[in-house]
């Protein structure tokens, strides 16, 4: 499939027929629906629909089938590898009007959402039964894109990704059936895991319409703490040390010297501009004290100093406002560049190496370059601050990216630790999962046969 579809005047009435005013063709609409937060082109659909319900994105995928029209689905546009752009045109199909909480169980711990639902609107209404859902990859995103990108973030040490947090959902196949993964469920051994072939498939299999996730009880104590080291190799070896120890630590957060400069700068911090932990505590009050001076004694014999703590809820939430903004900070340490964030993850061993050679790589190629990691699962974040008029720089960033992630899977890592595939990683794949590459097309060919779900995102040509 090459070039722009052209959306006939038959599909755009077939469309009409069910979605009334609910379809756009606006340069405006297109255009927001084109580009996600990442530095991809803008590659905007041909047409936007609005669907409400799980029945009416099916009849959007059979109007779509029929006509042999491309089908892209859209949470909020917060992911970070392109995997919302139309190379191929088609239809861009907006979640945000699928936006129903369906059921909260609290004796269950678990919710079903329809996919427009938001993180926080969840967490909002879970406010009053004692639960929350804990996945936090810090931009509000939807829980119908968060899995279809089987996303992750700075909880993940301790509660998991979307991986282990998706339960079941419902979803419109390329052929306009609508299915359920599984049941409710903790566990089961019946078939195969239609659950984890859709978490993770960006769009590529199906449209997500609803999502069954896992809920945990709000801890009765929470604290947190950071502290400084010497280089970074010693801040992960206090991380490697801390979960080797058995401390249900429930975040641990690296920034290095670039990026906590920026933090400091940014946020107002009174820290040190040098490689920093920021870790978070849960459960009760003795507990959330005891792990702290495990961990405390732990840093120290890495060198670690300046150990601050954070108990109080408005100096938790300071905290990991600043960490939050990170991505902010980083862009005000050069005014009028743009970001190029990218990520990767190895085996936590391996963590220390792969950054200090990619450190390497950024300073002999003149790049500003803050690092954030996820250190707790192996996972860390490059953030590229670029000159938009400088097509060098560019070229630059591409070749310590290219270098990284190389890297990374001579680590026996993965190319992208949490922002999904998309169009910027796929050329990786095949090198990432060899002949298994092979029976990705077989899925996909079976599910998708003319390639009309999202189109030239996940899989390489």
């Amino acid at each position: 499939m090459d070039g722009q579809a052209d959306l006939s005047g038959a599909l755009i009435a077939e469309l009409r027929a069910v979605l009334g005013d609910r379809v756009s063709l606006a340069d405006s609409v297109r255009a927001h629906h084109g580009k996600d937060e990442s530095y991809h082109t803008l590659l905007p659909p041909d047409a936007v629909v609005f669907p409400r319900s799980t029945e009416e994105v099916a009849a959007v995928v059979r109007a779509c089938v029929r006509h042999q029209t491309p089908i892209i689905p859209f949470g909020v546009g917060t992911s970070l590898e392109g995997g919302v752009g139309a190379p191929h045109g088609g239809v861009s199909v907006d979640m945000s009007g699928l936006d129903r909480i369906l059921r909260i169980s609290a004796e269950d711990m678990d919710a079903t959402v329809e996919a427009g639902v938001t993180r926080k609107r969840l967490n909002a209404d879970l406010r009053d039964t004692g639960l929350f859902f804990a996945v936090d990859p810090g931009a509000d995103a939807t829980l119908g894109g968060m899995a279809a990108t089987r996303a992750s973030g700075t909880n993940a040490v301790r509660y998991g990704t979307m991986r282990h947090n998706v339960l079941n959902v419902k979803a419109v196949l390329a052929d306009g059936r609508i299915i359920s993964t599984a049941q409710r469920a903790r566990k089961s051994a019946a078939g195969y895991d239609l659950t984890g072939l859709l978490v993770g498939s960006e769009g590529t299999l199906g449209i997500i319409t609803e999502v069954t996730v896992r809920l945990f009880g709000v801890p009765e104590a929470i604290s947190a703490a950071v502290c400084s080291f010497p280089s970074v190799d010693d801040a992960v070896k206090c991380c490697i040390l801390t979960i080797q120890s058995g401390i249900p630590v429930a975040r641990i957060e690296l920034l290095d010297s670039v990026q906590m400069d920026a933090c400091i700068r940014y946020s107002k911090l009174d820290y040190e501009a040098a490689p920093t932990l920021f870790f978070e505590f849960h459960g009760t009050p003795d507990g959330v004290k005891e792990q702290a001076e495990l961990v405390q004694r732990n840093a120290t014999d890495f060198g670690a100093s300046d150990f601050k703590w954070a108990v109080r809820p408005e100096d938790r939430n300071a905290l990991w406002l600043a960490r939050h903004d990170a991505l902010y900070a980083a862009l005000a340490l050069r005014p009028g560049s743009v970001a190029w964030s990218t990520d990767v993850c190895v085996p936590v061993s391996r963590l220390a190496d792969c950054i200090a050679e990619t450190r390497s790589d950024i300073e002999k190629s003149g790049l500003l370059a803050p690092i954030v990691g996820h250190v707790g699962g192996g996972n860390f974040h490059v953030i590229f601050l670029i000159d938009p008029h400088i097509p060098e720089e560019w070229n630059a960033a591409r070749r310590v990216n290219e270098r990284m992630v190389l890297r990374a899977l001579d680590m026996e890592g993965t190319c992208t630790g949490e922002h999904g595939v998309g169009i910027g990683k796929r050329r990786y794949m095949a090198a990432e999962h060899g002949e298994a590459i092979a029976v990705m097309r077989t899925l996909k060919q079976a599910l998708d046969p003319a390639n009309l779900m999202n189109p030239g995102k996940l899989l390489p040509d």
